[in-house]
């Protein structure tokens, strides 16, 4: 990489980043393209080069906060075989990330109803059900494809319950823990 490409890519990543920072503050509606460029006190034409359009940037955000928590869950994974323990950590990783980027979490869920996040999020949830139906198959579960599918709606509906909440809710998170019981124990 050259320096200008080096600098475009430094500008791109402190946009993002600020607009993170940002969504905690003042959510969907105050986030901006004249306070996401006040904030890092940069151009609007340097906003609008590298993204395009503020569906862009969203899809932007989407993917940067996304690929954050997959990072996150594949450590919390690493090293455990397929299976309720590894899906559970996986969980509880997701679960606290959201919380602990709550205002981030909910800019998206506002942003849903842009169709580029909308096809995005849909994209992810399939990539995410694919990760999780080797852990399906190893507890023996007739349909791996489909219960994986569910269950990623699964957390994700714990994880705005939480996020409405505020804080964790255990209870939901034991009802999330016993739907990987043994039912056959």
């Amino acid at each position: 990489m050259n320096l200008r490409q080096d600098a475009a890519a430094r500008t791109r990543s402190a946009l993002i980043d600020s607009g993170l920072r940002l969504a905690e503050r003042v959510g969907l509606a105050g986030l901006s393209v004249n306070a996401l460029v006040e904030e890092l006190g940069v151009a609007k034409g340097t906003f609008f080069h590298h993204f395009g359009s503020r569906a862009g940037y969203l899809l932007a955000l989407h993917r940067e906060f996304h690929d954050r928590l997959e990072a996150e869950i594949g450590t919390a994974m690493a090293g455990l075989d397929p299976g309720r323990e590894r899906l559970l950590a996986g969980t509880e990783a997701y679960l606290e990330a959201c919380l602990r980027d709550r205002g981030v979490k909910a800019l998206l869920l506002e942003a849903r109803a842009e169709p580029l996040i909308a096809e995005e999020a849909g994209a992810r949830n399939a990539r995410n059900a694919a990760v999780a139906r080797p852990d399906f198959a190893a507890m023996g579960r007739p349909h791996p494809h489909e219960a994986a599918q569910l269950w990623i709606g699964l957390i994700a509906e714990a994880a705005l319950l939480e996020l409405h909440a505020g804080r964790r809710r255990p209870a939901v998170r034991e009802a999330l823990a016993d739907y990987l019981r043994d039912r056959a124990a």
